[in-house]
């Protein structure tokens, strides 16, 4: 194996564990709850994960001088606000994890296909948007996690679950009463400061 080729496989292993704990947030989650909107810029779990595979989308298509196998009027001029951060009644929840899972496989085969040290042009960087497959993939794996981060908050907020994944949710053991208990000293803390 290459050196580049041990540098993608190990890129593409964190982006791959990035993408299932974000779409694992949806997991179990009614229909009406994954569309909610949650911040009062109306930051909802399905909207992240339909913006994450927009952009992945968009990465990894036109600034590597290839065709988008999904077309995407949400990101077109005169869309609606923020039309990429939340599902319409014509996307459902099933339409996004496809949309999201077709995401992944357009940025796999482009670094399968060409390598990371291809050239890519980012309209949307302006001056700066001459760059390289490779430094794409890092930048999608920094915003993947900035969003997976944001889901974790609103699922918590939306039922208590929390963690990286089904069985593992990479938090100390405690209880309710535990966590309880916890919370009313950190606002006891906080409290000294008003």
């Amino acid at each position: 194996m290459s050196d580049d080729d041990a540098e993608s496989e190990m890129l593409l292993r964190y982006l791959q564990g990035l993408r299932e704990a974000l779409l694992w947030k949806l997991d179990g989650v009614p229909e009406h709850d994954v569309r909610r909107p949650l911040t009062a810029t109306g930051t909802n779990l399905l909207g992240l994960v339909k913006h994450v595979a927009s952009m992945e989308m968009g990465y990894f298509t036109a600034p590597l001088g290839r065709p988008s196998p999904v077309p995407m009027p949400w990101l077109e001029a005169g869309a609606a606000l923020n039309a990429d951060l939340y599902a319409t009644e014509e996307e459902s929840s099933e339409w996004v994890r496809d949309f999201y899972r077709t995401s992944w496989r357009t940025t796999d085969d482009a670094v399968a296909e060409l390598g990371l040290g291809a050239p890519a042009q980012v309209p949307w960087w302006g001056k700066n948007g001459r760059t390289t497959l490779g430094r794409l993939v890092v930048h999608l794996i920094a915003e993947t996690a900035r969003h997976a981060g944001h889901a974790d908050i609103l699922r918590e907020q939306l039922d208590g679950a929390v963690g990286m994944q089904d069985g593992n949710d990479n938090m100390p053991p405690a209880g309710d009463a535990e966590w309880q208990d916890h919370v009313v000293e950190l606002q006891r803390i906080a409290d000294e400061f008003l």
